[in-house]
């Protein structure tokens, strides 16, 4: 018995060490699936915040688009008379006519007159079947408040036409110099947004979009619309039904089981917003857990957003189970990989032992030799899996980057046209003054018989609506949508365009343009729109680097060089770039300019549309100090000429 005990004390020993070995493992096990899942947690939270800003961008450019227009077509002659006469025929035939036309022009989905008591007189749908002409939307918030606070703003499903649409009410006002201003009446526009809706319907997360009481109105899954995110008040419902917002569309419930807060640690660097970021500054989401038909529930992970401008609330939620199903994976992988390296040590030290015991000292060599081939293979091995792994992931990171770039960069585009349609708001209004102060003193010189300066009155009249027109022509054609195939386009009408649309900014600079053109009929293949944007990004570079600059003149030159090619040369005088910034200039997202004053993507957007041109946008130095980009395009014939 006494020669058992070394075998016994040593299968204790064994035994021990296996038990320890699971302990171990288990906690490793669970310490990497903790780890794994607040990881895949983070990624699919940060995706989500990207979706969630080029949602809000997107939204915000629609919106800025539309915001100020009622204001100026409330000034409208025939809008004011018609109030003045509602029962005038032919005033109201003139007064749809003219809506109708608007609405077209604009891409507006309806533009409706209504009258102090809420009754429409005109409409831009006057010849439809479900026209808006002798309807009551006095009950519209919209309405309230263009007549109260000068302007209103609501969404809701048309009572009417049973669709959707964000209206934008402005009073039009009737200014006596006895009594003051008074509101004849409210002009209407209503904006469809069902485009922007599909464009979301390519998008894995559940993107919805909630209004003050709650209720879900835009989403890129239709099987939400029309529901309560989650029990509501009865104070809520009490508003949704004094409002009529939804018609007689019944109001859903979406079945939230669950709600909790998750605070994830900034891993980013601190670049998200506050609006993102719970008290401790730390990058928060929502776990939300929504009943599901079968019974069961499925869990979504919810970062969101206000509107204030619209009192709406915009929300991503992304699905988890692919996130937390990659973590149980690697968790069990894990398992399984220490598992069979514990298994694997523990036969190859059995091995050592049985093979040391009967082979003794002579054959420890060849044994050492075999345990480190083993574990230099077992190394290769996971070696190899480690990199294949890594070049899965940089593969699909790389792929959803450029996706991720070529929204930010459409969304970019919308939200600069909507600043560009706002700032441009009082190049409309110094004409519409003007010639409101002409057709009064046109009155008074008509009652004298001065006939004479009553023509050139009219004349001047002319020339400001002229002037407006002209500047919402240019306006209108760089807001639509390119036309992506190339053609040939002259060069002069479109950087004229291009002076009309900037003309503000650089009188409000104070800077000087000085374009010289070697042949006024200079012609290259392009797109007409998508050339404008690249000019217009390439002036706004310039103006914004030479905001401290004495000298703020800027010189546009187009010419001929070899090769058929057409170069275009823009130089300032202000700091230019330093030699270690060049390399990055034309990156997506880098920016010089201070944080809020943009988003590193108009040099970006330029370069890749020069590209498509077949042609090169570089950065070359100017004598004299500054910055000078050159844009090489070929050059075409006139014939064909697009526009």
């Amino acid at each position: 018995m006494p020669g058992t005990r070394g075998p016994r004390i040593r299968n204790l020993g064994l035994q021990a060490l296996g038990l320890a070995g699971v302990a171990v493992a288990a906690v490793v096990t669970a310490l990497v699936h903790g780890h794994v899942t607040r990881s895949n947690l983070h990624d699919l939270r940060e995706r989500s915040l990207n979706t969630l800003r080029l949602t809000e961008a997107t939204l915000r450019g629609q919106l800025l688009r539309f915001d100020r227009l009622p204001g100026l077509l409330a000034d409208e002659r025939t809008i004011r008379a018609l109030l003045l006469r509602p029962g005038d025929l032919g005033l109201a035939d003139q007064a749809n006519r003219y809506l109708k036309d608007t609405a077209t022009r604009l891409g507006a989905s309806d533009l409706y007159l209504m009258t102090r008591d809420g009754e429409t007189i005109a409409a831009s749908n006057y010849d439809q079947p479900q026209s808006f002409v002798g309807g009551n939307f006095a009950f519209r918030p919209y309405f309230r408040d263009a007549l109260t606070q000068g302007e209103g703003r609501f969404f809701a499903l048309g009572t009417t036409s049973n669709k959707r649409g964000y209206y934008v009410g402005a009073p039009v006002v009737l200014y006596d110099r006895a009594a003051g201003p008074q509101a004849l009446g409210v002009l209407v526009i209503k904006v469809d947004l069902d485009d922007i809706e599909r464009a979301w319907a390519g998008n894995d997360p559940r993107i919805i979009v909630t209004d003050p009481e709650g209720i879900v109105f835009m989403s890129n899954r239709p099987d939400w619309l029309y529901q309560g995110l989650g029990r509501r008040s009865a104070a809520e419902m009490a508003r949704s039904r004094a409002t009529r917002r939804y018609a007689g569309q019944e109001v859903g419930e979406i079945p939230v089981v669950a709600r909790r807060h998750l605070n994830l640690r900034r891993l980013d660097g601190g670049h998200l917003d506050g609006r993102h970021l719970d008290g401790r500054g730390e990058a928060g989401a929502d776990l939300i857990w929504v009943a599901t038909e079968g019974g069961g529930e499925r869990e979504y992970l919810a970062v969101q957003t206000q509107m204030p401008e619209a009192d709406w609330t915009v929300m991503v939620l992304s699905a988890t189970a692919a996130a937390r199903l990659d973590a149980l994976v690697f968790a069990i992988a894990a398992l399984l990989a220490m598992g069979t390296a514990g298994t694997g040590g523990m036969l190859v030290w059995q091995r050592r032992r049985q093979l040391a015991e009967r082979l003794a000292v002579q054959q420890a060599t060849q044994a050492e030799l075999e345990r480190r081939v083993t574990a230099r293979t077992a190394e290769l091995a996971r070696a190899n899996r480690a990199l294949e792994d890594e070049v899965e992931e940089r593969i699909a990171a790389e792929a959803r980057l450029r996706e991720t770039q070529t929204e930010l960069i459409q969304a970019g585009k919308l939200a600069a046209l909507g600043q560009m349609s706002a700032a441009l708001s009082h190049e409309f209004n110094q004409p519409l003054s003007a010639a409101r102060n002409y057709a009064e003193n046109a009155g008074l010189f008509l009652a004298r018989g001065d006939l004479a300066e009553v023509e050139a009155n009219l004349s001047r009249i002319q020339e400001m609506i002229d002037r407006t027109t002209r500047i919402s022509r240019h306006l209108r054609d760089f807001a639509r949508k390119p036309d992506q195939a190339l053609r040939p386009v002259a060069l002069a009408p479109t950087i004229a365009a291009v002076q009309e649309l900037l003309g503000w900014r650089l009188r409000q600079a104070g800077a000087g343009l000085i374009v010289e053109l070697d042949d006024p009929d200079l012609t290259v293949t392009a797109g007409a729109v998508r050339l404008q944007q690249v000019l217009v990004n390439l002036l706004t570079n310039a103006l914004d680097a030479t905001a401290d600059a004495a000298d703020r003149r800027l010189h546009l030159q187009a010419r001929r060089v070899a090769g058929g090619l057409v170069e275009l040369r823009l130089g300032d005088r202000g700091p230019g770039v330093p030699a270690q910034l060049r390399e990055r200039i034309f990156d997506p997202f880098f920016s010089t300019k201070e944080v809020g004053k943009g988003l590193g993507l108009g040099l970006s957007i330029s370069y890749n549309i020069v590209s498509d041109f077949g042609g090169a946008l570089e950065l070359c130095d100017r004598p004299g100090g500054g910055a000078e980009f050159v844009v090489r395009l070929h050059e075409a014939d006139r014939e064909g000429e697009g526009t």
